[in-house]
């Protein structure tokens, strides 16, 4: 070790005896401070001088087998007699033991002292080094209640730099612990911080356990003391609970009168009696002003009438003289139910923060009478006195508010007429519906024809007549053009009201703004116009495609011979009639004497897909008299379908038969594959490659053939003859081949056959060729 080493060990050593001589003198002095309290009550009580009784401390601890500094704690709190007594620790592990940790009696006492100081800070760090410290607390915080549910920090010890300043104030609704104190009124206990609860200390190592303390004095509660823990611990027992809560109502003795702005200072300062009966007279609503009646603990038991306003009046009737005096729970009694008004008034006195209560249920019941009614109800705190007013819910008032509400959200003003004078009374908002302001003179419904559009000059003549001459009810639509230059669309409806002679006494009326409604009916006009022009051209684009298609594709053309081939056709549309489809087939001579049999099916509907079958029929036709197989007939038709035409995909088979050597070479795009019935049994035959038409701009096409035998019969179809919504295409090919085995000798009545048990449920158009070979 360096001789640096041994000189900071040294040093730090002496440091530490230092640290050790300083708490020993500490405790001899508070011990000595103890003993000489305990000296000055026994000069106090005529036991001689200051040596005289110090002699006498010492011969009565060694009768009674005491400890000089238990004896003198003893004597002290026998002395003082308060609650804060009562709050001590004990001695021993057991409960009911009575005696009281020498100690703890003196810096209870130590704290005591500083409150009498009346500076909170004082306070606090007296509590903090004296009590709370040897609790195992680290921090201390005691706010002081202002107005609003706000609070300010008054006092503290044991938090980090600036941690103080960033809570120097907390507005209301922030949530923080002491605020739920305040508003429950009663102390908080949390054995460790919720991360969602903000606080003093929080993350700057005091976020552990935590004790919030309302402190109350005389009732009210004026501030709240806030001990935090480094770390989570249980709950605290219920002696310490006890210590807790009066070093709280200690605190409080320090706050009415702090530099700070608190509730009893500027919020609430005293008022004079006579200045709080000028304010309840000056008053509309029943006032009562009520003054707290406290017990020995300096807890409210109830509230005392001093005094009831000009314009009280008891719900059962009684006199204000009979209630000035009396206690309120005597006068109502129903007002100490749970949540009740009791309850209310006890919490406006007790924070502060003033109270206003729509629909409060409000019952009565005196001298087997009783009342139950609603109302609103408003408490405020003045200096230590409460000011309840309420105001009885009125049905006719209430039903005049509701009529009011219904008309502001129906943009409906009434009014009401004088025959004879011609005065006009009109409502609130008939003034914002005509644009004018309240004081404006109202507008005589002989004159409305000035404020609106002169093409509705008629309209309101007719409206006059009948309701001023044939005195009938009568209604009307115009154009109301305001004083802002804003045009209006109002309806009117008016009632005259006559004696029994049938003189005209007065007219009455509402207006309606139907603006908005006028404008929807506008709306859905123009709407239903173009809806009706768009069916219109979407009816005639379908007409001429479904003619365009019937022209090139009867439903069932007759049977025709060709070269060897007897072929037929069926064509089944789809079942909507809108939905002109894009089937299509060929059965044609090429000039070789070969025959081109072709079935397709362009992708949609309506004009397109008809306009796109014609194209893609068309072009096949000419490309097939070139003399090429299928395959390249089906290449050159792609680039027509991707190039010629616009966005056009389509299906196909295409097959070209040679009658010599009753050959047939076929070649597909994505289409289902013909069947052939051969000695009565139907094969569907082998796919070649090939992807749909118009899909890309290039793509090769495999070509198959087939020797086809006299007798032999081939199907060529579209998919509507197979697909469905629940089976794959495989299985419905099986299906067709099954009801395909079931051949009769004439070649329509099998075509028809195959339609008829068709299980196709897509709604699409079907394409059928069928062609024996003879």
């Amino acid at each position: 070790m360096s001789e640096c080493e041994q000189r900071l060990n040294a040093l730090a050593g002496t440091v530490a005896q230092l640290r050790h001589d300083l708490a020993a003198a500490q405790k001899t002095a508070d011990a000595r401070a103890l003993i000489g309290i305990a000296t000055g009550i026994l000069v106090e009580r005529g036991h001689g001088g200051p040596t005289e009784a110090a002699h006498h401390l010492e011969e009565l601890a060694e009768t009674a087998g005491l400890p000089l500094l238990e004896l003198a704690a003893d004597i002290v709190n026998g002395a003082a007699g308060d609650q804060f007594t009562e709050a001590l620790p004990s001695t021993s592990t057991a409960p009911d033991d009575g005696r009281r940790t020498p100690l703890a009696v003196l810096r209870l006492r130590s704290a005591e002292a500083g409150a009498l100081t009346e500076d909170p800070q004082t306070v606090v760090d007296t509590l903090i080094e004296q009590v709370l410290a040897p609790l195992g607390a680290s921090a201390v915080a005691l706010w002081t209640v202002v107005s609003g549910g706000a609070l300010a920090l008054v006092g503290h010890a044991g938090f980090p730099r600036g941690e103080a300043a960033r809570w120097r104030y907390v507005p209301p609704g922030v949530g923080v612990p002491a605020q739920r104190a305040v508003a429950e009124r009663h102390s908080q206990w949390f054995g460790a911080m919720p991360a969602e609860v903000p606080g003093i200390g929080k993350h700057h190592g005091s976020d552990g356990a935590r004790a919030v303390l309302p402190a109350e004095l005389a009732g009210r509660i004026l501030g709240v003391l806030e001990v935090c823990w480094p770390h989570p611990r249980p709950p605290l027992p219920a002696s310490v609970s006890r210590q807790l809560n009066a070093l709280a109502d200690l605190c409080a003795h320090t706050l009415p009168d702090t530099q700070v702005a608190t509730a009893e200072a500027v919020e609430h300062p005293a008022v004079p009696a006579n200045t709080l009966m000028d304010l309840a007279d000056g008053l509309l609503d029943p006032v009562l002003i009520l003054r707290p009646l406290l017990d020995e603990h300096d807890h409210v038991v109830d509230f005392s009438i001093m005094y009831a306003n000009e314009r009280f009046a008891d719900p059962v009737g009684r006199p204000r003289s009979m209630i000035t005096g009396m206690r309120l729970l005597e006068a109502y009694p129903l007002a100490a139910r749970e949540g009740g008004l009791y309850e209310h008034v006890l919490r406006v006195h007790a924070t502060g923060e003033p109270l206003c209560a729509e629909r409060t249920a409000l019952s009565v019941l005196a001298d087997d009478r009783s009342f139950t009614g609603i109302a609103t109800v408003g408490i405020g705190r003045y200096g230590d006195a409460v000011l309840l007013s309420w105001r009885l819910e009125d049905e006719a008032a209430r039903l005049a508010a509701l009529v009011e509400h219904v008309q502001r959200l129906g943009r409906i003003g009434g009014f009401e007429q004088d025959a004879i004078s011609g005065r006009a009374v009109w409502n609130s908002q008939l003034f914002s519906l005509f644009g004018l302001p309240p004081t404006a003179v109202p507008v005589p419904v002989e004159r409305l024809a000035e404020h609106a559009h002169p093409d509705d000059s008629v309209a309101i003549g007719r409206f006059l007549r009948t309701l001023l001459h044939h005195r009938h009810s009568a209604s009307t639509a115009f154009r109301l053009r305001r004083a802002d230059g804003a045009v209006r669309h109002i309806r009117v409806v008016a009632e005259p009201v006559a004696d029994q002679a049938g003189r005209l006494l007065r007219v009455r009326g509402a207006y309606q703004d139907v603006s908005a409604q006028h404008w929807t009916e506008v709306a859905l006009a123009a709407t239903r116009d173009k809806l009706a022009d768009t069916e219109q051209q979407a009816e005639e684009r379908n007409r001429l495609a479904l003619q365009l298609q019937r022209a090139i594709m009867p439903s069932s053309p007759a049977p025709v011979d060709i070269t060897g081939l007897h072929v037929a056709v069926r064509y089944r549309p789809a079942e909507e009639g809108h939905l002109v489809g894009g089937d299509w087939y060929d059965a044609v001579v090429l000039p070789g004497k070969k025959v081109l049999l072709a079935v397709g099916d362009v992708a949609g509907h309506g004009i397109e897909a008809a306009t796109g079958m014609v194209v893609l029929r068309n072009a096949l036709r000419g490309l097939a008299a070139t003399g090429c197989g299928p395959a390249r007939l089906l290449g050159w038709l792609n680039s027509v379908a991707h190039h010629l035409t616009e966005q056009v995909t389509a299906t196909v088979v295409c097959g070209i038969y040679d009658p010599e050597t009753q050959t047939l070479r076929w070649a597909r795009a994505g289409h289902p594959p013909p069947v052939l019935i051969h000695d009565g049994a139907a094969t569907a035959l082998p796919l070649p490659g090939g992807i749909l038409l118009g899909a890309v701009a290039e793509a090769r096409y495999e070509e198959h053939g087939v020797n086809l035998a006299s007798g032999d019969r081939l199907l060529m179809y579209t998919d509507g003859l197979i697909e469905r919504r629940d089976t794959s295409v495989e299985k419905s090919l099986e299906q067709l081949l099954a009801i395909a085995c079931a051949a009769t000798p004439e070649l329509g009545e099998h075509l028809d056959l195959l339609l008829t048990h068709a299980r196709s449920d897509t709604d699409d158009d079907t394409c059928l060729i069928g062609i024996d070979v003879s």
